[in-house]
């Protein structure tokens, strides 16, 4: 069922000498945060466009140079309702799941949410196919948010594991909070190459300067990133690790590992080389994706406040490669 839209109020502001004035689209992002609402840049831009930003009475352009003393008018408008379409016929494991939320054991080779290239047979599709999901929850901070409704943490394709989905924009928010503060239990189990050892990377995390689908510690600029890594195996040519995560970006137990460790996924095609080992090409081969699950979830209900607790078992494409690598 959906909720009745939000009435939506105009707020009035009035442009100052030390505001961000060279562009209108990130003059009213500061000025609404400073008023305490947030909203992404892409969604102002929206607005502007649909003429619910007035500048001393008038429409503008997001590119617009603001002049100190005009009056800014802000209307914002509700977030896109998701296009994503059901699709019942996806299988999903669903671990656990009640009126606000639900926690999926998502397989390799699921994408989490309609994208480029991907625009159907995804989580999200397959939710949405399941009735209960709230169609409405897209995030107002997110300019795809319509794509994801719920969605608050990601594991990449072919990362298999445990993820929480929300089915409301309360639950949606107060988990968003929780990550922002990291104060939810994340352990990943990988298959290294090499002989890792324990450790704890901090880094500077943001994208590669030049392949824009890679990320990279070696930055001047970026966001903190933490992992502690904890030798599970020592498995010959390879290393069966624990990986906790203090801070969550994206692709950053991937990155940590073969940039800080030296020791790469075993199959992670975007950040590993091909193993030298014949075994380990072959087991890479038979695997097919980067072997890496995410087998523990934790977290305070938002709703509840009971403390929930989840674990996934090593899923059986990994469990044979480790099990292959014991023999050895």
């Amino acid at each position: 069922m959906r909720r009745a839209p939000e009435p939506l109020v105009t707020s009035s502001f009035e442009a100052s000498a030390t505001d961000p004035r060279d562009r209108l689209d990130k003059l009213v992002v500061c000025l609404l945060e400073k008023s305490g609402t947030a909203a992404s840049r892409a969604a102002v831009q929206r607005w502007i466009e649909h003429g619910r930003v007035l500048v001393d009475g008038k429409p503008a352009r997001a590119s617009m140079a603001v002049a100190a003393g005009a009056r800014i008018d802000v209307t914002p408008e509700p977030p896109e309702p998701t296009r994503a379409e059901p699709d019942a016929s996806i299988p999903l494991a669903v671990v656990y799941e009640d009126a606000h939320l639900v926690v999926i054991d998502k397989p390799a080779g699921l994408v989490v949410h309609p994208a480029k290239g991907h625009a159907s047979g995804t989580l999200v599709n397959a939710l949405l196919g399941r009735g209960g999901f709230e169609r409405a929850g897209a995030d107002p901070l997110d300019p795809a948010g319509h794509l994801r409704p719920g969605i608050v943490h990601r594991l990449d394709k072919d990362t298999s594991g445990l993820l929480v989905v929300a089915k409301d924009a309360e639950t949606r928010e107060a988990l968003k909070a929780r990550f922002a503060k990291h104060d939810i239990e994340r352990e990943y189990v990988a298959v290294v190459v090499g002989e890792a050892k324990e450790a704890t990377f901090e880094s500077l995390h943001g994208r590669h300067p030049t392949d824009r689908l890679r990320f990279t510690t070696h930055v001047q600029e970026g966001k903190r990133a933490v992992t502690r890594v904890h030798v599970l195996e020592r498995l010959g040519p390879a290393t069966l690790v624990a990986c906790r995560l203090e801070t969550g970006r994206t692709h950053q137990i991937r990155v940590h590992l073969a940039e800080r460790g030296k020791t790469p996924i075993l199959g992670d095609a975007l950040y590993g080389k091909t193993p030298r080992d014949p075994g380990l090409r072959t087991l890479a081969a038979s695997l097919g994706r980067q072997a890496l699950h995410a087998r523990v979830l934790g977290f305070e209900h938002p709703a509840t406040g009971n403390r929930l607790h989840f674990e996934s078992p090593i899923p059986a494409d990994m469990a044979r490669v480790i099990e292959a690598l014991r023999k050895r």
